[in-house]
């Protein structure tokens, strides 16, 4: 049921920014960021069941906390940086909206490098 609520506060957004958009075209850039916020904010209501389900999943597996982590990080960063770009699209930015993109995944590339590491290094001790 809330995918529904977040559905309509959308499409409620979009039509009321496209009606804003022939008179008043700054008003609806605003408009669609305040839809944003609010989408995101209940995005964020569910983060304690991501953290509970996570903790749960360390109790049945020993898996290394910095791991997790960088599991929320990356996470984290891939949701501001899609909404990030979205708005920059939205707002006639498309050239700095894919310079978003491009960091978002440059900043991906480097945060999954430890796990990387760690995986190779695995590998070699166990072939050793």
């Amino acid at each position: 049921m809330e995918v529904v609520k977040i559905v309509m506060i959308g499409i409620t957004g979009v039509l009321l920014a496209l009606f804003l958009k022939e008179s008043k075209p700054e008003y609806s850039v605003y408009l669609s960021f305040a839809v944003g916020i609010c989408i995101l904010g209940y995005a964020v209501e569910k983060l304690s069941y991501l953290f509970e389900s996570i903790k749960k999943i360390q109790e049945f597996l020993p898996v290394d906390e910095k791991y997790v982590l960088v599991l929320l990080k990356m996470t984290g960063a891939t949701y501001i940086g899609q909404f990030s770009s979205s708005i920059c699209k939205d707002a006639g930015y498309a050239a700095i909206a894919g310079q978003i993109e491009l960091f978002v995944k440059l900043y991906l590339m480097v945060l999954s490098l430890p796990v990387l590491l760690a995986l190779v290094e695995t590998i070699h001790n166990f072939l050793l």
